[in-house]
């Protein structure tokens, strides 16, 4: 019978994101067996002290080409040619972009149910899995179970604490069947968009902007206010599709899904589309002139007012709250 959970994710040089710690405490705590740890590419075997400190059992390190660079495909393939042998029971992936873009690839090649952009996990008295995610463009949140044999989810970060748990973790040597056919996409480049500027799906606040913003330029009143907080920088779609700032600012149901624990959406209606991407946000803060924009309907606190007098007072406040403490 299956048993334990693989938590597969993606490093960069020897670094791994907040939501692969969070990741791990989340599969200790469903004890289902043991945790098995599985990324790839240069570096890979750098992440093994950080991985034990936060309680995986076992990792697996693919280091070599063709593992350099992704693949979708090609990852898929050789990660299906593997689960046979570590026979888990469930899977998890971070629900990031790397995550959606593999996640679902793996799940046809097992045959295997995935839920995504879940926000917990739990087990139920037949030890299955109950992910708890939001349905709806987050207007309710779903409880689903999966009743393939493998049980498969993406996790969104910043939802759930990241708790140490110490293990000296066995490293496996468990070479994939690797297709050249497989590998015939690869990603060929990676370029940071902007240096020192937070990953959004990473970050605990986020200063978002809309329309209500009027131009490009002012863009500065959000990263002042953002300076101050220190906070990411995004913008509903309408934002970006203008040019006003980079598509990967872009927050949304066709942008970055985020669970930041405060949200401030700056001149932004509440759309939809835009709401699908924040309902994580433990906190939600609304500032528009427009008292029946849809944003105050899910804003956990809202300011009806001109954008252009509220945010530089609201930064001015703020530093001058900083600096006496």
């Amino acid at each position: 019978m299956s048993s334990g959970v693989l938590v597969i994710f993606d490093q960069n040089q020897g670094q791994v994101r907040h939501v692969v710690l969070e990741i791990l405490t989340v599969a200790r705590n469903l004890a289902l067996g043991p945790v098995t740890a599985l990324t790839f590419g240069t570096d890979a075997s750098k992440t093994l002290n950080m991985l034990g400190e936060y309680g995986a059992d076992q990792v697996l390190f693919w280091e070599q080409e063709p593992f350099t660079r992704y693949s979708s495909d090609g990852f898929a393939d050789a990660i299906a040619s593997v689960v046979p042998e570590l026979d888990p029971a469930v899977i998890l992936f971070p629900a990031s972009a790397w995550g959606k873009d593999l996640s679902p690839r793996l799940a046809e090649l097992l045959n295997a149910g995935l839920a995504t952009d879940c926000l917990s996990l739990r087990t139920n008295e037949e030890n299955r899995v109950i992910a708890t995610r939001p349905m709806y463009a987050g207007k309710v949140l779903a409880e689903v179970q999966i009743d393939t044999p493998i049980q498969m989810f993406s996790i969104r970060p910043n939802i759930n604490a990241a708790v140490p748990s110490p293990t000296t973790p066995v490293v496996l040597d468990i070479a994939p069947v690797i297709s050249e056919d497989s590998f015939k996409a690869v990603v060929t480049e990676r370029k940071e968009v902007q240096s020192g500027v937070q990953e959004l799906t990473e970050a605990d606040i986020i200063v978002s902007g809309g329309r209500g913003i009027k131009a490009a330029e002012n863009f500065k009143l959000l990263d002042q206010l953002a300076d101050v907080l220190g906070a990411a920088v995004g913008s509903s779609r309408p934002v970006a599709d203008d040019g006003w700032v980079p598509h990967s600012y872009h927050i949304g149901q066709t942008g970055k899904v985020v669970s930041p624990t405060v949200y401030f959406a700056i001149g932004i209606s509440g759309a939809i589309q835009h709401l699908a991407g924040i309902s994580g946000s433990k906190y939600i803060v609304a500032i528009n002139n427009d008292p029946e924009a849809p944003i105050f309907k899910v804003a956990n606190y809202g300011i009806v007012g001109d954008l252009f007098q509220v945010v530089p007072r609201l930064t001015e406040e703020i530093r001058a709250l900083k600096a006496k403490n």
